[in-house]
């Protein structure tokens, strides 16, 4: 199984204080229709499958295949060609399949899976739309659309991978930090040093590891990074998110890293809620005195 910031066997999350915070309350109940494990699963089977068929299709066609995979993978088309794609959407799936292990991904992994989500969610949430029984067949989700910046907030250990690239969703806790070391690195470029040494030299600031800076900068996938890393099932390795805390990086007192990833992404989704309304509110006060003046 792959692993992920958190566990993605665990489908039916609780956390405190549901029964005195409606918002919460809704937020965790779209949580508990959702099967991580399923959505994973034929994400990388959606993309795995397309690239072989575009593989074929291009016959032969560098440039045909060049194109998709840029409209596919728009930052890892980078780091391999199609083949070394294709191989590696495999180890991902092997590695995915596999319930005695789990397999854990560096920032090279962390880019492809990303991405092969963010295009199977998107088609998945139109299914939703267009064909709930089709998408039910998935066994994704119980008839909900998946929100999937949430679900990169919950899952991913950050987006280091994305820095310089636009995240398109400002509600990114990880946006911040993506551009406070885009600012540390621009700075240090202006004053003379490669884009190499600046990333170097904030490494150990950001504890930004040795895949994540080769990503950044570029580097095409070495045998050494396409090397997925596994434990065994039974070391609990989610154990910490799970142990309650005493108040402190800014949680309450009973509160666990679980409980308070998930108050804060509901806190998110809620200010995402508000500004809907806020827009759907001025929209409507727009249309009102277009129509009044139309009336005149």
């Amino acid at each position: 199984m792959l692993a992920f910031a958190k566990d993605i066997t665990q489908n039916k999350p609780e956390t405190s204080n549901e029964s005195e915070n409606d918002e919460l309350k809704q937020y965790m109940e779209y949580q508990r229709k959702l099967n991580h494990e399923r959505l994973v699963h034929h994400a990388l089977d959606y993309a795995k499958n397309h690239l072989q068929l575009n593989i074929q299709k291009a016959d032969g066609n560098q440039e045909k295949l060049n194109d998709y995979l840029r409209g596919a993978f728009p930052i890892f088309h980078r780091f391999g060609d199609g083949e070394k794609i294709m191989l590696l959407l495999r180890k991902l799936a092997n590695g995915h399949n596999t319930a005695n292990n789990w397999y854990r991904m560096n920032a090279y992994y962390h880019t492809l899976v990303y991405e092969s989500m963010r295009r199977f969610v998107k088609i998945y949430n139109q299914l939703i739309l267009d064909s709930p029984d089709k998408a039910k067949e998935y066994g994704v989700s119980e008839g909900v659309q998946v929100d999937f910046d949430d679900w990169v907030y919950l899952y991913f250990p950050d987006l280091d991978f994305h820095i310089g690239h636009d995240l398109g969703y400002t509600h990114y806790p990880f946006a911040k930090r993506n551009k406070a070391i885009e600012d540390e690195i621009e700075k240090s470029v202006q004053a003379g040093s490669s884009r190499e040494e600046a990333l170097k030299s904030i490494k150990a600031d950001y504890e930004i590891d040795d895949s994540t800076i080769k990503v950044l900068l570029g580097k095409p996938i070495s045998n050494e990074d396409m090397e997925l890393f596994y434990t065994s099932v039974e070391n609990p390795i989610y154990s910490a998110l799970t142990e309650v805390e005493d108040g402190r990086w800014g949680a309450m007192d009973g509160e666990s890293l679980l409980d308070h990833s998930y108050h804060m992404g509901a806190h998110l989704k809620v200010w995402e809620w508000r500004k809907r309304e806020e827009i759907e509110a001025e929209t409507e006060s727009v249309m009102q005195e277009l129509r009044k003046t139309s009336s005149n």
